[in-house]
């Protein structure tokens, strides 16, 4: 037991030792004046997952190294701790900056692919303004077509993807809100415009439906007429129920098995009602 505990006390001991040495040096280093002193304690530091105090060496040793040999491999481990450290704004440009200071380096595409993985994580949630995602959509799908077989072409189509579907479901929630709202006339243009732009999309059922209740609400609530620029008048209503029973097919062919179809029939029911008072009309 005795010397269990000793021996306990020894590797506390020894821990905290090479911690404060550790430290010690690390500001020696930030001190000293000797560039290559610095560079050898920030790549030590940085190898061991320590980035911002490698970013910190870095940053004052960058300006000296412009035009010596060692400055590729300086300027990609300092564009990399700004990566490693979260800082994607950062990172993003100054990979950016190295892949066109280097362009033959034999870190170009590693460079190029974690500048456009950086521009993926600045983009924001789906219910926010979408600029940012769109720019890293933008960059990956660059780094895939320059890079199709790369190491990281997978992965940068999946985050393709991903941002993809933040975009179908940023489009897909406001088409919602108008209908929500009661918007009907903005609902349906806003449907329409999502499954033009998304054919493949996973929310094409809800779509498809929600377009089809936009139309119906807005069939059976019209005015039976509307006047034209030139006095006509064009039968509003029916034109609108025969819109809303287009949707209606259109629905129950694309998706025979839906969990919708109750309610679709039902308004594709009301729609035949209302229909049959112009089947007598002039």
């Amino acid at each position: 037991m005795l010397y269990l505990k000793f021996m306990k006390h020894f590797f506390y001991v020894l821990i905290v030792f090479t911690a404060l040495t550790s430290c010690s040096e690390y500001q020696k280093a930030l001190k000293a004046e000797d560039i290559a002193t610095k560079f050898k304690m920030g790549e030590t530091l940085y190898k061991a997952g320590k980035y911002a105090k490698a970013n910190k060496l870095f940053a004052q040793i960058v300006p000296s190294y412009r035009g010596k040999p060692q400055a590729e491999k300086l300027m990609y481990l300092y564009s990399d701790s700004f990566f490693q450290m979260g800082d994607y704004y950062v990172s993003g440009y100054q990979f950016n900056r190295f892949a066109s200071s280097y362009p033959k380096s034999e870190k170009l595409e590693d460079a190029s692919f974690l500048s456009a993985k950086s521009a993926y994580f600045l983009s924001p949630v789906y219910s926010k303004d979408q600029k940012e995602t769109k720019e890293a959509i933008e960059k990956l799908q660059e780094f895939i077509n320059l890079y199709p077989e790369s190491k990281y072409a997978t992965e940068a189509s999946k985050l393709v993807q991903e941002l993809d579907f933040k975009l179908e479901k940023k489009a897909f929630s406001i088409a919602k809100q108008y209908n929500r709202i009661s918007d009907y006339p903005s609902s349906v243009r806003s449907f329409d415009n999502f499954i033009f732009e998304f054919p493949g999309s996973t929310l094409r059922e809800e779509a498809l439906f929600y377009r089809l209740d936009s139309a119906y609400r807005l069939a059976i609530n019209s005015v039976e007429y509307k006047r034209t620029i030139q006095n006509g008048l064009i039968k509003l209503k029916k034109e609108r129920l025969e819109t809303a029973k287009e949707y209606s097919n259109v629905f129950k062919k694309s998706f025979k098995d839906s969990k919708y179809l109750e309610d679709v029939n039902n308004m594709l029911a009301a729609i035949d009602e209302q229909l049959k008072n112009y089947s007598t009309k002039s």
